[in-house]
């Protein structure tokens, strides 16, 4: 089994961290900057920032709040939110990202991965997959969450990895904030149809959700906000008890 990772995800609204549940009723988890600092001294292995409004503002992520972020941590740094172009791309990796996580647009024009791909490279290509079960179906949403589509998210993620992505950021929308574990099911299967590195999202509440996303869910990585905002689950003690269950972590 390959190392498994912990990610911490910023979600960004008017420049200050925020959390809901199932997307919406939003309450401040802190200033960011502090938040990605004390993430990185504590061990997480990489670090999502997430402009969530930016797509529905349409408007472009916060660049010089990227900046600021990415001059204090020194572990890999994942950006999304508005991001529709190579200039996009161009300019937040200019201000410190490593990587950038892209979805509306790309459902909206796929050929953008390509262009993304052939630009900068696979590794720095994230497409985050926003789904829930809509008859039976897991389907994707856009602007985030706010806009349903007919898009199913196992031919979405096969189409995404096919055109070069490097990984894949699937959140259920359902699971997301309600502490109650992470969909296990959906990550099996989408970790047994593409070739790529998914990193599970929505759900986590408990140390036996992050083993369970890893040993049922056959995730690569598991990212979570709530939990680490509140220190209801210090990344040191989660790493100890993954480490303790047979799972590989960075320790």
């Amino acid at each position: 089994m390959l190392t498994k990772r912990i990610i911490p995800c910023l979600d960004i609204k008017d420049g200050r961290t925020v959390k809901g549940i199932n997307f919406v009723d939003l309450r401040d988890a802190g200033d960011p900057v502090a938040l990605a600092a004390a993430y990185a001294s504590q061990g997480a292995d990489e670090l999502v920032f997430l402009d969530i409004s930016a797509t529905e503002e349409n408007r472009k992520t916060l660049a010089q709040l990227v900046r600021r972020v990415a001059e204090r941590i020194d572990i890999p740094f994942t950006v999304g939110g508005g991001i529709s172009s190579v200039a996009d791309v161009d300019l937040l990796l200019h201000n410190g990202a490593d990587k950038v996580s892209v979805n509306s647009a790309a459902v909206r024009n796929p050929g953008l991965i390509d262009d993304l791909v052939a630009k900068f490279g696979s590794q720095c290509i994230v497409v985050a997959l926003d789904a829930r079960r809509v008859g039976g179906e897991w389907k994707i949403h856009l602007v985030g969450g706010k806009v349903p589509t007919e898009v199913e998210l196992f031919t979405w993620a096969r189409e995404v990895a096919d055109r070069g992505a490097g990984e894949l950021l699937f959140t259920s929308m359902e699971h997301d904030g309600t502490k109650g574990g992470f969909a296990n099911e959906a990550l099996k299967t989408l970790a047994g149809q593409v070739s790529i590195p998914v990193i599970a999202s929505g759900g986590a509440g408990t140390m036996a959700h992050f083993a369970d996303a890893f040993l049922l869910g056959e995730a690569d990585a598991a990212l979570a906000a709530s939990v680490f905002h509140f220190n209801e689950i210090p990344i040191p003690e989660l790493k100890e008890y993954l480490k303790d269950r047979g799972i590989p972590v960075r320790i």
